[in-house]
């Protein structure tokens, strides 16, 4: 049997399918539950969360499953040249924007206070909470963080973009490594070298990662059907995690518009960008991402960026200026056809196994 896999006996899941964490308010516990009681994992990301927040959420979630779930928080949650960032720079900024803010009629906000959780603070919270799984991106947590996970029988994920993030988590004790590739959509969670320069395919990362590594592999990235899934099993994968497909359900809390589009012949565009938030991330393209392409290495540090434009966001939504909106989304959106968490589940089971029997 297929399902039957490392990843599925270390987490014990009926099949080795994990719904991506989504950061960004785009998490719900309802779709955590559906993923989890269908006997995949469903993985709530939590890095804007207050530890009381994280707390909770994990409460909730067990009201709606008995399953395993995985709660997410990004190790590295401010970029570290973010204390180093003056009213320069920030006045280079916002002459890059400058015409943007006009155009929308948004006075220019002075530079925004980065008051995001930190993951020093949010940690302790997850380990009370004690989740079946913590799973992360964006870094490795400290010893002591993964020795407490192991002494609460906490499992650990943590994503790996390169071959040599994937190993050097093995080697910090993780008990399975997600390795993202770039056809992901939302954002590149590399930790040791630039995420500019960490961009593998996901088909080629897996077998790399598989050949270097004792612990198990998931496969991330470019993955939305049966067909995905067998084929990094094939390529020695012991499960997969799927996010922009499980973003489409109507159970996540991505805008109606945003599902929208991503069964629209835009999504098939998508393109690596900083512009949204100061770290490398995949949307649909729009005017911000390809008129200021060029403008990159003078955006603000994460989260900086992101706050900075929220200042835009009322304006550009009440007047539906979809041409300034964040869509993520994955190179295989287009494949999309489920529109329901429950649907969606079925399918990636039923058309793995029937492609592998065959």
């Amino acid at each position: 049997m297929w399902y039957k896999t490392r990843v599925s006996e270390i987490l014990n899941i009926s099949y080795p399918i994990i719904q991506g964490p989504f950061g960004g308010g785009y998490s719900t516990i309802e779709l955590v539950s559906t993923v989890s009681n269908a006997g995949g994992m469903g993985s709530f990301g939590a890095t804007e969360l207050t530890p009381q927040q994280i707390v909770d959420t994990s409460n909730a979630i067990r009201s709606l499953t008995d399953k395993p779930f995985a709660i997410n928080l990004w190790v590295s949650e401010r970029d570290n040249n973010l204390s180093a960032y003056d009213e320069m720079a920030y006045e280079k900024l916002v002459k890059i924007f400058r015409a943007y803010f006009e155009e929308l009629d948004v006075p220019i906000p002075p530079m925004p206070l980065v008051t995001t959780p930190r993951f020093e603070d949010q940690v302790p919270a997850v380990l009370d909470a004690k989740p079946p799984v913590f799973s992360f991106v964006f870094g490795i947590p400290s010893a002591d963080i993964l020795n407490e996970c192991r002494k609460r029988n906490i499992k650990t994920l943590g994503t790996a973009t390169t071959v040599d993030e994937a190993v050097a988590l093995e080697k910090a004790g993780v008990d399975i490594v997600v390795a993202s590739g770039f056809e992901a959509g939302g954002h590149r969670g590399s930790f040791l070298e630039s995420a500019e320069s960490s961009l593998t395919g996901t088909f080629s990362l897996i077998p790399r990662a598989v050949d270097k590594l004792n612990i198990p592999v998931v496969a991330a990235g470019g993955v939305a059907d049966g067909r995905g899934i067998a084929a990094a099993m094939i390529l020695g994968a012991s499960g997969v995690q799927i996010g922009t497909a499980f973003l489409a359900c109507a159970e996540s809390n991505a805008t109606p518009l945003h599902k929208e589009k991503l069964f629209s012949p835009q999504v098939a565009h998508t393109m690596l960008t900083k512009v949204f938030s100061g770290r490398l991330l995949r949307a649909m393209r729009n005017k911000l991402s390809e008129e200021l392409h060029d403008h990159e290495k003078d955006f603000a540090p994460f989260p900086l960026q992101r706050f900075f434009l929220r200042n835009l966001q009322p304006k550009i939504v009440a007047d539906n200026r979809q041409e300034y909106m964040a869509f993520l989304a994955g190179q295989s959106a287009p494949l999309l056809k489920h529109k329901d968490a429950a649907s969606l589940f079925k399918a990636l089971v039923e058309g793995t196994g029937g492609i592998l029997k065959a």
